[in-house]
């Protein structure tokens, strides 16, 4: 049984009204009654999709057909949308070449680098996972061990092109090892089997966003159907299981938004990904923010679904203002997502004129809009949203286009001509985040997206607006540690108590590792600062908040190699190898320690595994050329590390390294 269903909290909302009477006495607090949706309980646990197929089995067989239900599913030939007559990618600026293929039902991707014609590394995986419905990309997935990561090709449906994914430009191409974690599963996918501690581990991964995702836990709804409870629900909502069509406006809003509002996301204090509910205020949970510009109104990500559309003056006109408040309060018909799209219904089943007259529904007929559309040429053949949400691409995703959602008069070419200027950070689902909440989100969006210090200076500004405590001494350590300035972690440490932040505050392990992270950056300070007994403790600390995330071990690891603790430096390295057996670097530093006690032979073997996971690893390099120096091979040992200067013309090791054995006699 997923450990997630015991641990997802139910939320109630109690309001404490201050009530004076006439001799101004405060009445008792009264207690708003609980969400009379019993999935909202903690007893509440997830069924699966199979279970609901059971009943609705008309449904599920439309559902698994729409982008939702393709979202993700092993790598086999029926899932696969690509074309394999060309699946070539060539990194120019990492000089590596990608191809993939399937042998027999296995789908694989092979890495090489060529010289002169020869390859001089070759790495084969095999490709676990394909991410994404086939309507715009299939990206690729590799376990290795139940570490989830993604892999260096992704294949774009609308232009049948195979190239990086999103992110790998530029020279940045992490290869095999970029992270999938939480925020991205639980968006693409029904909600996996994650381990605690860990960063991008999971015991089980479902294949496809499923029915619960929207309509919540299952398991109460199961059992009084069972037990022949039946309810009409042409007249009663059956708040066994959440209806999304019986919710107000805001919160059917909110079930989409989950994950078609992309951004910079902040969870709520003491929330994780797992935490929101259909029925629930998502605010409740998190705020996703973005960067607003004057001037690129026409800019947009793949996923902002949402954001535009809360821009059209559709949405706008279809809500109306509450008196004396400036909150929008939705018409009886206001527009939503569910205005146009049926979430049974893959997109490319669904009609033009579906589309269409979800507009004339408001806008009258079709024949009196092509009275207001005389210059459109034909309009009884065009429809709607061909003008109005124009086919864009996204600022975040090459090869990919998607009709902008933000509904409109079509807008002219001067229009889109305007310098950008930079507004500030919106949270798009909430309207006054708290200062801590803004804090995070420009120190996040700094880290995650833009490095550009007008972030820091805004989350310098926000932290000012908070008071003291457990958080906000963690974002003042993220913060100083963005900065560089590990002198001011370790004042901050010293005026606030080490007893008290780690018995006090850091005592509960949660989904993001948080507590584990302001560790390890405090850690990282005594590494700068050499000193490495403070160093050690913070790291022993971090990993026994996250015991999963191997960085974070691999760290400890060094730390004890760098007290002359041997034996317990290479349990660390080698508990990661057999985690994740495709970890390079502690190849590289296990190696190291075997080298250190004498035993080449197993130093070399561990070498050149790690180097044909990572070719371009310095520090596995420069432990090969330093273990060719030892076998006084001088020709070996430059090799290795003119290889490093290639990569890395100012590593000052690697050039001290070569100078001194080219003054060798």
């Amino acid at each position: 049984m997923s450990f997630l269903l015991n641990k997802i909290s139910f939320i109630a909302c109690v309001l404490i009204g201050l009530l004076l009477s006439a001799c101004e006495q405060q009445a008792e607090p009264v207690t708003q009654p609980a969400s009379p949706y019993l999935n909202h309980s903690d007893t509440a646990k997830y069924v699966g999709i199979s279970t609901c197929k059971l009943c609705h089995q008309s449904i599920y067989e439309s559902f698994i057909q729409t982008g939702m239900g393709r979202s993700i599913g092993l790598a086999g030939r029926e899932k696969s949308s690509a074309d394999f007559s060309k699946a070539a990618v060539y990194d120019d600026l990492k000089d590596l070449h990608y191809t993939a293929f399937f042998r027999e039902e296995n789908m694989y991707m092979l890495e090489c680098r060529l010289n002169a014609g020869d390859t001089v590394h070759s790495l084969l995986n095999k490709v676990n996972y394909i991410i994404g419905s086939g309507q715009h990309t299939n990206s690729h997935l590799l376990l290795s061990g139940q570490y989830l990561s993604q892999m260096p090709m992704t294949f774009y449906t609308q232009k049948r092109t195979w190239d990086l994914p999103p992110g790998f430009e530029n020279g940045v191409n992490t290869r095999f090892s970029r992270k999938i974690g939480l925020e991205c599963m639980t968006c693409h996918n029904a909600y996996p089997e994650f381990v605690k501690g860990s960063e991008n581990k999971y015991t089980a991964i479902p294949e496809g966003i499923d029915c619960e995702r929207c309509h919540g836990p299952g398991s109460i709804h199961v059992a009084q159907r069972s037990a022949g409870s039946k309810i009409d629900t042409s007249k009663y909502i059956d708040y066994s299981i959440v209806n999304p069509s019986k919710l107000p406006i805001d919160l059917q809003f909110d079930i989409c938004q989950r994950c078609h509002l992309q951004g910079n996301t902040i969870l709520k204090e003491g929330k994780s990904f797992y935490d929101f509910k259909p029925g629930q205020k998502l605010s409740d949970v998190m705020t996703v923010f973005l960067p607003k510009y004057e001037g690129a109104e026409d800019e947009f990500i793949m996923a902002s679904h949402a954001d535009r559309l809360k821009q059209s003056q559709c949405f706008i006109t279809s809500f109306e203002k509450a008196s004396g408040s400036t909150e929008l309060k939705p018409y009886k018909n206001a527009l939503t997502c569910i205005t146009c799209h049926n979430p049974h219904v893959s997109v490319k089943a669904t009609r033009s004129e579906v589309f269409d007259q979800a507009c004339l529904n408001c806008h009258g007929t079709k024949e009196q809009m092509s009275v207001e559309h005389k210059q459109v040429k034909m309009f009884s053949t065009e429809n709607c949203f061909s003008c109005h949400m124009p086919v864009s691409g996204s600022t975040d995703i090459p090869h990919v286009s998607v009709h902008d959602h933000y509904i409109r008069k079509p807008v002219g070419p001067a229009e889109k001509q305007k310098i950008k200027t930079f507004i500030g950070l919106y949270a798009i689902n909430e309207k006054n985040p708290e200062p801590l909440v803004r804090a995070k989100a420009y120190l996040n969006q700094y880290d995650k997206f833009e490095q550009k210090s007008l972030y820091l200076d805004s989350a310098r500004y926000w932290l000012g607006k908070c008071g003291q405590g457990a958080s906000t001494f963690q974002v003042q350590i993220q913060l100083s540690f963005t900065e560089g300035n590990p002198n001011a972690i370790q004042q901050l440490v010293k005026k606030t108590g080490e007893e008290k932040i780690y018995k006090e505050w850091a005592i509960t392990p949660g989904y993001d590792n948080a507590w584990a992270w302001t560790c390890y950056r405090i850690g990282e300070s005594f590494v700068q600062t050499g000193q490495n007994t403070g160093a050690l403790n913070w790291f022993k600390k971090a990993v026994e908040l996250a015991p999963f995330q191997l960085d974070f071990r691999n760290k400890l690891g060094n730390a004890l190699a760098n007290k002359h603790s041997i034996p317990e430096a290479m349990a660390q390295f080698s508990f990661i190898l057999k985690e994740n057996p495709a970890y390079a670097s502690a190849y590289s530093n296990l190696g190291y320690l075997y080298l250190v006690e004498g035993n080449p032979g197993k130093a070399e073997s561990l070498f050149k595994t790690g180097l044909k996971l990572d070719p371009d690893n310095e520090s596995l390099l420069l432990n090969l050329a330093s273990l060719h120096l030892q076998k006084n091979d001088k020709e070996g040992a430059k090799t290795y590390l003119q290889r490093v200067i290639k990569l890395n013309k100012n590593n000052a090791s690697a050039k001290a390294a070569l100078k001194q054995i080219e003054n060798r006699p």
